[in-house]
């Protein structure tokens, strides 16, 4: 039996998709073998990738001056990618909004000199800080979010004013969960394994312009962005088998109508939970309500040993994966776009149940 899974990553894929993967694991379209087994080199696994790149584009409407690289190394090892690559001033401005944000802002010192003009750790990262008029360093190469906080369960309604400067942002908890306005970012980038597809593949779309051969002295080849470019995300071998499954992902994503659909549906999804947080008398959110995200739903009982029971009996319940990151405690429910609504309002059917039983 299928459970729910809340897990924020690896995370629950669309089954239509798990479905038609199964089916093609030993012979894909013909070709005898599977997508694991098969050359990157090859003109079948060519069309794989093309088409998802293809399809990506489509659903994101990115404009032609942008690539789409597909690379390894998770979101994390943007960390690094990003400052070795775009801090020609070796200056840099970090909006720090959570953990990832805060990694990602120590990482950059190491190359430069890295800002935080705002931060949100002073209330353990519950809001997102008032970014209208910050204080962009004027040789600032870039600026710096994390877009939705996968631990804390916020997300920016509203992008920085940058001044000008480019705009880097870490999308993998909201990607594709929502219409994105590409040119508004010089770079966007994600882990793939929240929202779209298995662990492994890290998705930088980026701005031609941005990709140089000037890069800071040092930097591996593995981690030029003109390398991956020039190369169409074939250097070397790629993620082949989660490029496969992000592809159908894509597809799926457009059969339910976009992106414009699914942030319609993730809304409704998401209100389900939100609505009754709201009116609990045991369950509280933990974030600011102009700032909460659709993907990811922080909340605790006020109690550690009621959270750790509710999170016991969920699980046998079929609900898992819902204990909150160890740096915070409490619960989070990760409603991704594959997670159906039943599984959020069955979910909340067990609290209320829940609820009653421990009032």
């Amino acid at each position: 039996m299928r459970v729910y899974n809340f897990s924020a990553g690896p995370a629950v894929l669309p089954e239509e998709v798990l479905k038609e993967a199964a089916d093609e694991m030993l012979d894909y379209q013909g070709s005898g073998m599977s997508v694991m087994e098969m050359s990157h080199r090859s003109k079948t696994y060519d069309k794989i990738i093309k088409d998802a790149e293809a399809d990506l584009r489509d659903l994101m409407n990115i404009p032609d001056n942008y690539k789409v690289l597909f690379l390894q190394g998770g979101a994390s090892s943007q960390f690094a990618m990003i400052p070795m690559n775009l801090m020609k001033n070796k200056v840099a401005d970090y909006i720090v909004t959570g953990q990832w944000a805060k990694k990602a802002y120590q990482e950059a010192s190491i190359y430069g000199k890295a800002n935080k003009i705002a931060s949100s750790e002073d209330a353990t990262f519950s809001y997102i800080p008032d970014c209208s008029d910050l204080p962009i360093s004027e040789d600032a190469d870039y600026v710096y979010i994390c877009e939705n906080n996968t631990i804390y369960g916020t997300k920016f309604k509203t992008l920085p004013n940058t001044k000008g400067k480019p705009l880097v942002a870490d999308v993998s908890s909201c990607f594709l969960s929502e219409p994105v306005d590409v040119t508004k970012y010089g770079l966007i980038y994600g882990g793939v394994q929240k929202n779209i597809g298995p662990a492994g593949v890290v998705i930088v779309i980026i701005r031609e312009d941005l990709i140089t051969e000037d890069v800071l002295p040092g930097t591996p080849t593995m981690f030029k962005y003109k390398i991956h470019a020039d190369n169409e995300s074939l250097y070397n071998t790629p993620p082949a088998y989660g490029i496969y499954i992000c592809g159908k992902v894509f597809k799926w994503l457009k059969k339910q109508g976009g992106l414009a659909a699914m942030k319609e549906y993730n809304e409704k999804k998401a209100a389900v939970l939100y609505d009754f947080l709201d009116e609990s008398s045991l369950f509280k959110g933990t974030v600011r309500k102009e700032d909460r995200s659709l993907m990811n739903v922080p909340f605790v009982t006020g109690n550690e040993e009621l959270d750790a029971k509710f999170v016991k009996e969920a699980a046998a319940a079929g609900f898992v994966n819902l204990k909150g990151h160890r740096s915070v405690g409490g619960m989070r429910a990760s409603i991704y776009n594959a997670m159906p609504i039943e599984g959020v309002e069955k979910l909340v059917a067990f609290m209320k149940e829940f609820e009653k039983n421990n009032a």
